[in-house]
């Protein structure tokens, strides 16, 4: 063979091969609970995710490459979270993850992450503390953000509303044991004694009770004229139904998985009425939820998304990802960290315009006076009068 015919053989072989990177997916890890108690959460954040991602892959992708979602199931469980969290990093090499549902999970497997150099954007948990778990000046670069409300700024919402607008004096809290539960308790507690009010009873329940007479019988005796939740959707279902079988009806105020479709379906007439904040209710009042909503609708076959807030929050995740990744011009993981700590573009989601959303030392996209309070009505959430 020819030098002149090697020679072209080569430049040929490059060629296709520097196109063929070039095509290469930009693999993004989607992780939550898409079975058990949490599912409403995890499967709407997973599907709010690919939506972005089809309607984005439809206009060409980022840097000429489509993303493709690796996904997998952390079953809203610490340890599973971590087995997740290491497979997507060394096996499936993804250049970010979004998701987290569960803030003990966030808490657990995010650090994987952070060791890695791999953007992590919570879409859905609200810990206070997991935007903080690798902040300076302990930590030079922080590799967690978040596109959710966090607990100090739900926890306010909802002790306002408690204590401010319905001018009550007598709370109850009762919160679930879990991670996610028992830091929600200690933002209200503190909410609360910020306006000079200490609970009359403070009651925990495990994830799967079905009984919560005991815990609403202390409630009732100390006099409460509200209780405030910090839980997820099956057991506040049991909140409120175990309220009607003791016809003791009082207010429910709490966070905002009061909004979740287990939760309306489970508790029914016996929801109406509750509070909470949400950062996005399904209501089509702009050009942009219009579109996300319907376009949910049509891909899921669903009329009332199971977590309104979580395929909100996962959609706006990918965006605000996809900007950043844009504007390093790379997937490299410091770099895509950099730009989304300084987005130079307005970035157009569901839940808000974000304009530049982080800096470095503020991983919080949702800021207060961002969220609003829902009401159910009729197993549906619309906002609050």
């Amino acid at each position: 063979m020819s030098y002149k015919m090697k020679s072209l053989i080569a430049t040929a072989l490059l060629s296709w091969t520097v196109a063929g990177n070039a095509a290469e997916p930009i693999k993004i890890g989607v992780s939550g609970p898409f079975t058990g108690g949490s599912a409403p959460m995890g499967v709407s954040m997973r599907d709010g995710v690919k939506l972005a991602v089809s309607e984005i892959n439809a206009k060409g992708g980022v840097l000429g490459r489509q993303f493709q979602v690796v996904e997998r199931d952390d079953e809203a469980k610490n340890e599973r979270g971590v087995q997740v969290a290491q497979e997507l990093i060394n096996k499936e090499k993804v250049v970010a993850t979004l998701g987290f549902i569960n803030t003990g999970v966030a808490l657990a497997a995010q650090r994987f992450y952070q060791e890695a150099q791999i953007p992590v954007i919570n879409n859905v948990a609200t810990g206070s503390v997991i935007t903080k778990q690798f902040a300076a000046p302990e930590h030079k670069d922080n590799y967690i953000f978040r596109t959710s409300a966090n607990d100090t700024i739900q926890s306010a919402m909802i002790v306002d509303e408690a204590i401010t607008k319905h001018k009550f004096t007598k709370v109850a809290i009762l919160a679930d044991s879990t991670n996610y539960g028992q830091l929600g308790r200690e933002d209200l507690e503190k909410a609360l004694a910020t306006k000079g009010i200490k609970p009359v009873a403070i009651e925990k329940y495990n994830i799967k009770d079905v009984d919560m007479t005991a815990q609403l019988l202390k409630a009732k005796q100390g006099g409460a004229q509200v209780v405030l939740t910090y839980g997820i959707g099956p057991e506040l279902a049991q909140i409120a139904n175990g309220m009607e079988k003791l016809n003791w009806k009082v207010p429910m105020i709490g966070s905002w998985p009061l909004s979740m479709g287990n939760f309306l379906d489970n508790a029914g007439k016996n929801g109406d009425g509750t509070l909470m904040p949400q950062t996005f209710i399904q209501d089509p009042n702009t050009p942009k939820r219009k579109s996300f909503i319907e376009g949910y609708q049509k891909a899921y076959k669903v009329d009332r998304m199971p977590s309104a807030v979580s395929a909100a929050q996962g959609y706006d995740s990918v965006y605000l990802l996809a900007a950043a990744i844009k504007q390093a011009g790379t997937t490299d993981g410091p770099k895509v960290r950099e730009a989304l700590e300084n987005l130079n573009e307005k970035v157009e989601g569901v839940v808000a315009t974000y304009n530049k959303p982080f800096s470095h030392d503020d991983h919080e996209a949702i800021k207060p006076g961002m969220p609003v309070i829902g009401e159910v009505k009729n197993a549906r959430v619309v906002l609050a009068k």
